[in-house]
């Protein structure tokens, strides 16, 4: 076979420069294997080569913070010694190829993170984002996307307890999948990735190496999506969960058993990355034989086994005297567990097969001295995003916007949706999708962790700062209404191509408000992911840095729940220190109004306040329900909490002028509360009661005319628009 050149490099993903930079760390031109792994190590995707400078930005140390970034996951102390590892990442670009296996294996590449640190994976949450549900294409990705995570999910046995799924035109060419999976263990079964120990031998188990994956992380993730994608189809992963199911079971045994130094899996590229990441981190060198990795297929070339994405596969080191039993765990198991490698003083990745050196590097040139590059924001002069399409007159009078809104696709019930997936194998979850605003999982100890992901990109599109201080703010808010206060936050970071001023800018402004935010909150970053270059030849996706937190609360019994309950509670708005806006609003969008230049900036303190006001409440079971307020506003708020507890409210008139602003303004800080009017009146925080529960009918005072009413039958109609798209 020739030599590669250039061409081939930038065929894969580098530049000519690169290239060039490639030879001279090598002292010659790289071979075959050489370049494909440099070719992936020094992608966007596995070197954050545009990003790392600002990820240096974010708060990342704090009291509950137990292992932070730089590991498969984060992990924070939740009760005594028990710590939760948590992590979200992204598989969008497979998705958009082949959807089914693209979000199926987009959670098996997050269980693996979880249980490489040596938790058991207990919960799985995820954000899609896709194109309007009227363009066919869309609801065949969310319908297969959805019947993927269900799959690997349901099949593992791990619940999924949470997410949330937006609708918008600029998610149409590049869908965003993203998955975050939470896991439990005591602290002293953690153990961490760094390859240590001279003469220690590599083993590689689970599933056996095949062609599929080639190339994910750099041709397929690490570039804008052309006319061409589904031509990027051979580079989609396939998944069995029942292999990982095999594979969970294994690692965690022979971490039980003490027999593993350290411990990493095998995601985007595969043996390359796993294996040179584990020696940089220890500072040595690995030599790796090609002749004994199990193979799936006859005559894989050795860059073809070194870059392969094989779902299924750990690798480990442990102590030369030690294989025997790490085999023996492996074939109870019924995974291969080969040993093909051993930990060098020389800090080189070797690749041998058939007895000859076919690639050497170091190991500093592979994964260390990926060169960074510098971006340049500029906010763009023009708007990025044309207005959406809209679909209700600004003439519809109350009664008829609160049931668009209801049944708009950001807005209509998930709950077909999550009906899909098992919410309750394992038997921890105590809130489950549409309890309450975050899932609500039972320690053994009686205490309750709290999970929550969210973030609404268009508002990013129409801030990028106060858009991500919106995100971490309604992950706290959801944790606040179950009773849970944050101890630490995971992100994916989905943008557009880094190298477009306009999208260094988004980038660099929601960096600094997610940064921001999480300081006020005090709840750190301790891992995450960016996914770049999602962007088509109609331009970027909204700019979308999701946010995931976890939060933890003394008692699983007394966790909060957003339907109204209780007839002759009363009803208050608590926490609005400034009046909403329909600027970038739901309604907004129904309307076909275009994204406004900025939103209204928010008081973190004040914030920060409202929230710990809420949480004690909660807590101290003072309130009955809890719901913040987000997409839709007050009145979408107050039917989501009548529709939960299947009762009704009566509302007490707002003025004509700010009629429309007060009911469907959007700001977050706002919460509907219910309980005894007393216990509501006391509660040192911005509030107005103005309302009371009771009845089958959601009534509103109109100081201008009639009183305005839906009945729950029509609310509960309107809601679930989504139905049809699961039948």
């Amino acid at each position: 076979m020739s030599e590669p050149t250039v061409e081939d490099a930038i065929a894969l993903g580098l530049t000519a420069d690169e290239y060039a930079l490639v030879c001279e760390k090598l002292g010659r031109a790289p071979v075959q294997v050489e370049l494909a792994m440099f070719s992936l190590m020094w992608s966007e995707h596995c070197s954050y080569k545009h990003s790392k400078k600002l990820l240096g930005t974010l708060p990342t140390e704090g009291e509950a913070v137990f292992m932070g970034p730089g590991e498969n996951a984060g992990a924070v102390r939740v009760s005594g010694d028990l710590v939760c590892a948590f992590k979200v990442e992204s598989h969008n670009h497979p998705s958009a190829v082949e959807p089914f296996q693209g979000a199926a294996t987009g959670v098996g590449g997050i269980l693996r993170d979880i249980f490489a640190l040596g938790a058991r994976p207990v919960a799985v949450l995820d954000a899609l984002r896709f194109g309007e549900p009227t363009s066919e294409r869309s609801r065949y990705l969310l319908d297969r996307a959805v019947a993927g995570i269900g799959h690997y999910g349901n099949s593992i046995g791990v619940p999924t307890i949470g997410g949330d799924v937006y609708f918008e035109g600029p998610y149409e060419t590049n869908c965003l999948v993203n998955a975050m999976a939470l896991g439990l263990a005591r602290e002293e079964e953690m153990i961490k990735s760094a390859a240590v120990g001279l003469g220690n031998r590599l083993v590689l188990f689970g599933a056996s190496t095949g062609r599929d994956g080639i190339g994910g992380a750099s041709v397929l993730a690490s570039a804008e999506f052309g006319e061409d994608d589904a031509d990027k189809r051979p580079s989609v992963q396939v998944g069995d969960p029942f292999e990982e199911k095999k594979l969970l079971e294994c690692s965690l045994e022979l971490l039980a058993r003490g027999l593993l130094v350290s411990l990493q899996d095998c995601g985007a590229a595969g043996l390359t990355s796993a294996a040179s990441e584990m020696a940089s981190k220890g500072e040595v060198g690995l030599e790796i034989d090609l002749d004994v990795v199990p193979l799936r297929e006859q005559g894989m070339e050795p860059f073809e086994i070194m870059v392969s994405e094989s779902q299924e596969r750990m690798l480990c080191v442990c102590e030369p005297s030690r294989v025997g039993e790490v085999v023996a765990v492996c074939q109870k198991w019924e995974v291969h567990g080969t040993a093909i490698g051993t930990v060098i003083e020389e800090r080189v990745m070797r690749i041998l097969q058939h007895g000859s050196v076919a690639g050497e590097m170091p190991v500093e040139a592979l994964v260390d001295d990926c060169p960074m590059y510098p971006i340049f924001p500029e906010k763009p002069a023009a708007p990025l995003y044309p207005a959406p399409e809209g679909t209700l007159s600004v003439e519809a009078d109350l009664h008829a916007t609160l049931i668009a809104l209801l049944a708009s696709p950001n807005l209509a019930s998930r709950l077909p949706l999550f009906q899909q997936y098992d919410w309750i194998v394992q038997s921890r979850t105590v809130r489950r999708p549409g309890d309450a605003d975050a899932a609500v999982l039972a320690l053994p100890d009686g205490s309750a962790l709290a999970a929550s992901i969210d973030c609404n990109g268009r508002r990013v599109a129409c801030d990028p700062y106060v858009g991500a201080v919106e995100a971490a703010l309604e992950c706290a808010a959801n944790l606040a209404c179950v009773g849970a206060k944050p101890l630490g936050t995971t992100n994916n970071l989905n943008f557009g191509n880094p190298e477009r001023p306009e999208v260094a800018w988004q980038l660099t402004e929601a960096v600094r408000g997610l940064g921001d935010a999480c300081r006020a909150l005090e709840a750190p970053i301790v891992g995450g992911n960016v996914s770049l270059y999602n962007q088509g030849v109609d331009g970027p996706i909204y700019p979308t840095p999701v946010v995931g937190m976890v939060g933890a609360l003394p008692s699983a019994e007394a966790a909060g729940r957003m339907g109204f309950a209780h007839e002759g509670d009363a009803i208050a708005l608590v926490g609005w220190n400034k009046t909403p806006s329909l600027e970038g609003s739901e309604l907004a969008k129904l309307r076909g109004e275009p994204l406004p230049d900025g939103l209204p900036g928010y008081d973190l303190d004040h914030e920060v306040r409202v929230l710990d006001v809420v949480r004690e409440a909660v807590r101290s079971g003072a309130v009955t329900s809890a719901h913040d307020i987000a997409e839709g506003g007050l009145l979408v708020a107050i039917a989501e909490c009548c529709l939960a507890g299947e009762i009704g409210a009566d509302m007490d008139a707002i003025s004509a002028d700010l009629g429309f602003v007060l009911h469907f303004g959007e700001r977050r800080g706002g919460f509907v509360l219910s309980g005894p009017r007393d216990v509501l009146a006391a509660l040192d925080v911005p509030l107005d009661l103005f309302g009371t529960v009771g009845g089958d009918v959601l009534r509103v005072g109109d100081p201008g005319g009639p009183e305005v009413s839906w009945t729950l039958t029509e609310l509960r109609g309107a809601h679930a628009a989504l139905a049809p798209l699961f039948p």
